[in-house]
C-alpha cells in the first residue's frame, strides 16, 4: 500500500474501533481501499478491534444504538455563499471547486477537504473564512473522475483518492494556488486543510511552492521524509490529544519546519479526538473548534492581512 493508502486504511479501522461503523462496514470499505479478508481483519486486529464473534446458536442480539449526533453550532461566523466554479488544471484538465469571495478581503485561501472529497461542509468553511475576511477557494480533488458530485458512495470517493498519485496532488494543487492568485488580486495566499487534507497541507508545503505567506494543516499525517525548505510559509500545526496515530508525526513535523527555518507552532488541543473541527462528524467538539477557528484567524492576521 502507499502511505496515502495505508492512513486511509488507518482511518476506516480507527472509525470502527470508535464505534462509528459496523465490522461489516469496514471491511467493506477496506476492500475497497484493496484490502483482502486477512489482511483487513489483521488491521482492525492491530487497531484494538476485539475479535469477530461467532455465529450465534440462539436469536440474534438487537442492534446497538446509533452513536450520538454532534452537538453545538458550527464555528465560526455564518458562512457567505460559495459558486461552483471551474477552471484550467495540468495537462489540459478541468479542475472543480467551490469559491466564496470577502466582501473586503484581508487575504486568501485554499482548503483542501477530508477524505470524502469536496462535501457541504468544507464548502461551509470556505464560506465561514469568507465571512471572516479571507476570500477562500475549496479544491476538489477528485475533479478528473468527474468531481465528488459523481459518487454515490463516499467509500468509493475515499477509495479513489487512494489511487491518486502524490504528483498528481501536487500539481493539481498549485493549479489551485495560481486560480487564487488570479482571483486574489494580490492578496497574500494561505493554506489549510482537514484530516486527509491536513495531510495534502502538508504534502504542499514539502514540495517547492513559494507562493504561501501561511498554512494551517489540521491533524494531517506528515509526508515521508517532509522537506520545507522550498517554502516560505508560516505554519500553524494544529492537533488533538487522542490523535496517537497523527500526533506520532508531530516531532518530525517540528524537526522540519525548524530545519527550513520557517515560523511556526504546532498547538494540540486537550480531550479531543481526531476531526474534533467537523461539526457533521461524531467526533465533533464544538468548544474546541471555536478555540481552534479563532487561532486560525489570529494566524492568518498576522501572515495574511
Amino acid at each position: 500500500m502507499t502511505p496515502i493508502q495505508r492512513y486511509l486504511a488507518e482511518e476506516v479501522a480507527h472509525d470502527h474501533v470508535d464505534g462509528l461503523i459496523p465490522r461489516r462496514e469496514a471491511l467493506r470499505r477496506l476492500a475497497l481501499l484493496g484490502l483482502g479478508l486477512p489482511a483487513a481483519t489483521a488491521l482492525l486486529t492491530a487497531c484494538g478491534a476485539p475479535p469477530e464473534p461467532a455465529a450465534p446458536t440462539t436469536a440474534a442480539p438487537s442492534a446497538p444504538p446509533p452513536s450520538p449526533s454532534p452537538t453545538g453550532s458550527p464555528a465560526g461566523p455564518s458562512p457567505l455563499p460559495t459558486e461552483a466554479i471551474t477552471f484550467a488544471g495540468p495537462e489540459g484538465t478541468t479542475l472543480q471547486a467551490a469559491w466564496a469571495a470577502a466582501e473586503d478581503p484581508k487575504g486568501a485561501v485554499l482548503v483542501i477537504h477530508e477524505n470524502r472529497g469536496l462535501t457541504d461542509h468544507i464548502r461551509s468553511v470556505a464560506g465561514r473564512l469568507a465571512a471572516s475576511g479571507y476570500s477562500a477557494l475549496a479544491l476538489d480533488l477528485l475533479s478528473r473522475e468527474g468531481g465528488t458530485a459523481t459518487f454515490t458512495d463516499t467509500a468509493a470517493a475515499t477509495a479513489k483518492l487512494g489511487e491518486i498519485t502524490d504528483e498528481r496532488f501536487v500539481a493539481d494543487m498549485k493549479a489551485a494556488v495560481g486560480e487564487l492568485a488570479e482571483r486574489a488580486d494580490g492578496a497574500k495566499l494561505g493554506m489549510t486543510g482537514f484530516c486527509f487534507g491536513g495531510g495534502m497541507t502538508w504534502l504542499l508545503l514539502s514540495s517547492a511552492e513559494p507562493r504561501l505567506a501561511a498554512a494551517v494543516p489540521f491533524y494531517g499525517p506528515l509526508p515521508e521524509n517532509a522537506d520545507m525548505t522550498g517554502t516560505k510559509a508560516a505554519v500553524l500545526g494544529v492537533y488533538a490529544e487522542q490523535d496517537d496515530r497523527v500526533n506520532a508525526t508531530k516531532d518530525a513535523a517540528e524537526a522540519a519546519l525548524t530545519k527550513a527555518g520557517l515560523t511556526h507552532e504546532l498547538v494540540t488541543f486537550p480531550g479531543v479526538g481526531h476531526a474534533f473541527f467537523n461539526d457533521t462528524g461524531q467526533r465533533y467538539n464544538a468548544p474546541a473548534a471555536a478555540q481552534a477557528y479563532e487561532r486560525v484567524l489570529d494566524w492568518f492576521g498576522r501572515h495574511l492581512a
